[in-house]
């Protein structure tokens, strides 16, 4: 199985803002003062064209499908949370800890993926763990190594562990759990989804080693890496806090391997590491201040990636 895709699911936001049912437990979002809810959807509906642009300039597919404003969605372009497409034509449903950002769960968005001309063939649904209080916010909480299928989870309020394990007996993945912090008023909170201070590539993985504080977890995971012979790039809890750990590589034009992250995560990196991650791809960097401050997410949440494969005559 391919760890990368040329497809992006990306949505189209049009009631961004700050969620305050995320904000419980998602410490890198902001209030944006004395701004009118408009103005910070513009400036997101801005960084989010722009971004598509740049994608779409490296020969990259992406399918956007504009929100509505049906239901109070303000965290719809993060799409990854909600639904994850697979190779062989399934796609995974996900229980999501704020209930407006259940109502992101959309029929049309799948029928947007498949009048692309993408064969769905199974669906397997989470969704119901939502009445329990049990949670797994799909590609944020879990990590795919689909190469060497194995799934990635650091746990916290949005990602259970039994769930998390059973995703991983129905997708036939090996399961490495850890727990991953951040330093929020000099205690020690869990960062909310893994791949804030995680990413995984096809031949290097980007993570914050200093976020898991229990030493065995530490060990396993860079166990796991070593053997599958992934570079290791590490990176600071500061540079987490600027999203450097929330990239994802993709392919473009001729196959060309690129990284996605936000200008404030590259900005954040030492030129060493720069250095090392273009040994692996080229970067594509765009400048997210509105949605990281206002969303807590960043390049890597508000993509879907689309692995499933097209009908004969598409």
């Amino acid at each position: 199985m391919s760890q990368i895709t040329n497809t992006v699911l990306m949505i189209r936001p049009v009631q961004f803002r700050m969620n305050e049912q995320t904000a419980v437990n998602n410490y890198y979002q902001k209030v944006e003062e004395n701004t009118l809810p408009e103005a910070v959807n513009a400036k997101a509906t801005q960084e989010f064209d722009a971004m598509v642009e740049k994608l779409k300039k490296a020969g990259i597919q992406v399918i956007v499908v504009s929100d509505t404003k049906d239901f109070d969605t303000p965290d719809s372009l993060f799409p990854n949370n909600w639904i994850s497409f697979h190779e062989n034509g399934t796609i995974g449903l996900y229980p999501m800890f704020a209930e407006n950002r259940r109502l992101e769960r959309k029929e049309s968005i799948i029928e947007a993926i498949e009048s692309e001309g993408f064969t769905i063939n199974n669906v397997v649904d989470y969704t119901a763990a939502e009445k329990e209080g049990y949670f797994l916010e799909g590609t944020g909480s879990i990590l795919l190594d689909r190469s060497n299928q194995k799934a990635y989870c650091a746990l916290s309020a949005r990602a259970d562990e039994e769930l998390f394990i059973e995703f991983c007996e129905d997708f036939e993945y090996t399961p490495i759990v850890f727990s991953a912090y951040q330093t929020v008023n000099e205690r020690r909170e869990k960062i909310y989804h893994t791949n804030v201070m995680m990413c995984l590539g096809a031949t290097f993985a980007v993570v914050c080693l200093a976020s898991i504080d229990d030493k065995k977890e530490r060990k396993n995971l860079i166990k796991h890496l070593q053997e599958d012979g992934k570079k290791i790039i590490e990176i600071s809890e500061d540079q987490v806090n600027n999203f450097a750990g929330n990239m994802l590589q993709l392919k473009g034009a001729d196959d060309r391997s690129y990284l996605v992250m936000s200008q404030s995560a590259l900005d954040s990196l030492r030129p060493a590491q720069v250095e090392l991650l273009e040994v692996h791809a080229t970067i594509i960097a765009s400048t997210l201040d509105t949605i990281e401050s206002c969303g807590g997410g960043s390049a890597r949440c508000m993509m879907a990636e689309v692995f499933l494969t097209k009908t004969a005559s598409n």
